[in-house]
């Protein structure tokens, strides 16, 4: 096969492209007439305008057609996605696997590329992984890699249906939940029980001007987009209006990136370890890096542990750990008790960053805590029941004898939203200090709810810059608590929207049940 695509670059690309070059210097030298129809011709390739150029107005009775690759996102290559489940859904010795025929898919064609990564990717992967990756994984990467102008054609029309060769699981549960597609016919995998087999089913390959065909029979689609290739090109003749994406309008054009504020859905939860689009490249560097990152992680752990806040601070910094603090402490409450820290919940981390931040040792109350991540904290930490006056109780206790810290969101979110606040706290205290905290990673996400949350911190700290914000507002005034006259509610939700303007993110009402419910299919059970 190496041969064989050796012979073909060299026979139609390398002579053909040489011959192609010869003939055109003789022609721009006069030695053949010009023709005008040959001259008209030339002008008019390609055969379809950009995207750029559609009209949008009056589309909402047509029928529109796209292929997700080259069509809807700018990024043309389909690999980040077959890792992305070969390594949320997977393990990550399926992920290596598939890195590692990377060299030799170059030597393959297009057919024989799918059906290899489809086998490496899928042999043996439950299908309820797979469904697990669709719903709370690739959301994320496919909404950031949206064809601005793309996406704007397709919500401007009525029926639409999505042609791809790549399996219909992994694109079907995106399309139709976030964009509203209708109908998604692509590549069809062959399943053993549970369990798939990594083989396509007896229909093959999906190739897509064929379903097209056999999908309209003698109607024609009103309105299509694909890329400038000769295989859309075919794809695109069944239909009556035609329009490409040409390298222009794609990922190199700053106006077709989605903005997260035209997202046709707002993305407050997903889940997944990977916090990049994992390209050939950027897979072979996150490899290259992981045995540094464990021994990093495993020395910033220790470092926090076993040394005092100053040193911590120090040796945490020399390691690549960004902190950064803005305000102060409160003053010793004149009552006794201890102050009640309000904070933003981003990472299992956050009363430990504050702690560390603010140089004393501070207590952190929590709904759900794995084994490991309750032995490994260098601060103490309490389980709370889900009873309400239990609860107050142990943490009316807990102020007593010192500072409290609490995140009343009930469980972490990646993206720029604050949870619903639970309002119990604001019935314990009147010294309420609400913190923003704030977290940025570019390699692993420091969180979870479908994996195994004792890794958090770990995942977290093998990043190789990973940074934290800490920003402590003053104290809530006495008037704006309960002992003013206000409810808990009402102090809950001032507080959210105050935490909620600083950091610059939007206040909901979801709850960590919806999350859960969402990303895991449960109400937040912890696995030890």
């Amino acid at each position: 096969m190496v041969l064989l695509r050796l012979v073909d670059w060299f026979l139609y690309q390398f002579l053909a492209i040489s011959c192609y070059r010869a003939v055109m210097k003789v022609k721009n030298n006069g030695f053949f007439l010009k023709n005008p129809f040959i001259t008209k011709i030339s002008h008019q390739f390609p055969l379809y305008q950009s995207v750029t150029k559609c009209n949008l107005h009056g589309r909402k009775s047509q029928t529109f057609i796209c292929d997700i690759h080259g069509g809807l996102l700018r990024n043309q290559s389909f690999f980040p996605y077959f890792m992305l489940v070969a390594f949320e859904g997977g393990s990550i010795f399926r992920a290596f696997l598939l890195l590692l025929s990377c060299p030799f898919l170059c030597f393959l064609s297009y057919e024989l590329q799918m059906m290899v990564m489809i086998f490496i990717t899928f042999c043996g992967l439950k299908c309820k992984e797979m469904e697990s990756v669709s719903r709370a994984v690739l959301p994320k990467f496919y909404l950031e890699n949206l064809n601005l102008h793309a996406y704007e054609v397709l919500d401007s029309t009525g029926a639409k249906v999505v042609f791809t060769s790549v399996p219909r699981v992994m694109v079907e549960g995106f399309l139709k939940e976030y964009i509203s597609v209708d109908s998604v016919i692509g590549t069809e995998l062959h399943t053993l029980g549970k369990f798939f087999t990594g083989l396509v089913s007896d229909s093959g390959l999906l190739v897509k001007h064929r379903a097209v065909k056999e999908f309209f029979g003698d109607r024609r689609p009103d309105l299509g987009i694909g890329a400038s290739s000769l295989d859309d090109h075919l794809f695109l003749s069944f239909c009556k209006e035609a329009y490409v994406i040409n390298k222009e309008d794609g990922k190199c054009n700053l106006s077709s990136e989605m903005p997260r504020n035209r997202y046709p859905k707002p993305l407050v939860f997903h889940d997944g370890r990977l916090a990049f689009l994992p390209t050939p490249s950027a897979t072979l560097s996150m490899f290259m890096w992981l045995p540094v990152g464990i021994i990093l992680s495993l020395f910033r752990i220790f470092v926090g542990i076993c040394l005092p806040f100053k040193l911590a601070i120090l040796f945490g910094s020399f390691s690549g750990i960004n902190l950064r603090l803005k305000g102060s402490a409160p003053n010793i409450s004149p009552n006794g008790k201890g102050v009640l820290y309000v904070c933003t919940h981003r990472t299992l981390l956050d009363p430990v960053f504050l702690s560390i931040s603010l140089g004393k040792s501070l207590t952190a109350v929590t709904y759900s805590l794995s084994k490991m991540s309750e032995i490994l904290a260098p601060i103490k930490t309490v389980r709370l029941t889900r009873d309400r006056i239990r609860d107050g109780e142990t943490m009316q206790k807990l102020l007593s004898e010192g500072d409290l810290v609490v995140c009343p969101e009930g469980t972490t979110c990646r993206e720029p939203y604050l949870l619903r606040f639970s309002s119990l706290f604001a019935e314990l205290a009147d010294d309420i200090v609400p913190v923003a905290m704030n977290t940025s990673v570019t390699m692993f996400y420091g969180t979870t709810a479908r994996g195994f949350k004792c890794l958090d911190p770990i995942f977290f700290l093998m990043n190789p810059r990973p940074s934290y914000n800490v920003q402590i507002l003053g104290k809530i005034p006495k008037e704006l608590t309960c002992a003013g006259g206000k409810s808990c509610c009402e102090v809950a939700n001032y507080i959210q929207k105050e935490l909620g303007n600083v950091l610059g993110f939007e206040c909901t009402t979801l709850t960590r049940r919806d999350k859960y419910l969402m990303l895991a299919g449960n109400e937040g059970i912890v696995r030890d």
